[in-house]
């Protein structure tokens, strides 16, 4: 089962521009990650944002990143 969840992306610079994009996700890691932020203060879009800055920076995530093999096949490309 997958869930489809819209997410704000944020860029700040002079001006706040927001990128609504739609992700699937895995509905059983979705909902280990929620029950590991019960209190809302570790939000999915501020997993989401760190990631993307960590693997636009840090190689070493980069290549961490690209060859994680933990997920089991879908169908799409996890």
């Amino acid at each position: 089962n997958k869930l489809v969840l819209y997410i704000y992306i944020c860029i700040y610079g002079g001006n706040v521009m927001l990128k609504l994009t739609s992700v699937k996700l895995l509905d059983n890691l979705y909902k280990k990650f929620k029950i590991h932020n019960l209190d809302d203060s570790f939000t999915l879009q501020k997993l989401v944002n760190r990631s993307m800055d960590l693997y636009v920076h840090d190689e070493e995530f980069r290549n961490q990143i690209n060859e994680w093999k933990n997920l089991k096949p879908s169908g799409s490309a996890l």
